[in-house]
């Protein structure tokens, strides 16, 4: 049976950029659920100072976000303009040239990458 995976990014708002953080993940959210429908949650979040943002994202399975991935540098580029990467969280088990592409990542914004790879218990609607 496959396992759910999700996927957290932190980062840390540039000066001035919060609105635009706001309009990049607003004008994305719509083209991202319709093109990838294995994404079950994509939530981005600001602190209460919105100096901070978290995203995170629910995969059905490995698969799932393997299709995530496809265009991820594109993406990560545009967003680059608002935030700047402070560490990557991963739960579940990926397959392992995801988490190679993802240390990679980590390794190049100098940032951490935690690995939570057991999935103990629970439930993702689907």
């Amino acid at each position: 049976m496959t396992q759910p995976i999700v996927f957290i990014s932190h980062s840390s708002i540039r000066d001035g950029q919060a609105e635009g953080f706001r309009a990049f993940i607003r004008g994305g959210a719509p083209a991202l659920q319709a093109d990838k429908p294995g994404t079950v949650a994509f939530l981005a979040y600001l602190d209460e100072d919105a100096t901070e943002a978290s995203i995170v994202h629910v995969f059905a399975n490995a698969d799932a976000m393997n299709a995530h991935l496809e265009g991820v540098q594109e993406r990560s580029e545009e967003a680059d303009a608002f935030i700047r990467t402070t560490a990557y969280e991963i739960y579940g088990s990926p397959e392992p040239q995801v988490v190679q592409m993802m240390r990679a990542f980590a390794d190049q914004s100098d940032v951490p990458l935690r690995m939570h790879p057991e999935h103990v218990g629970g439930y993702l609607h689907g």
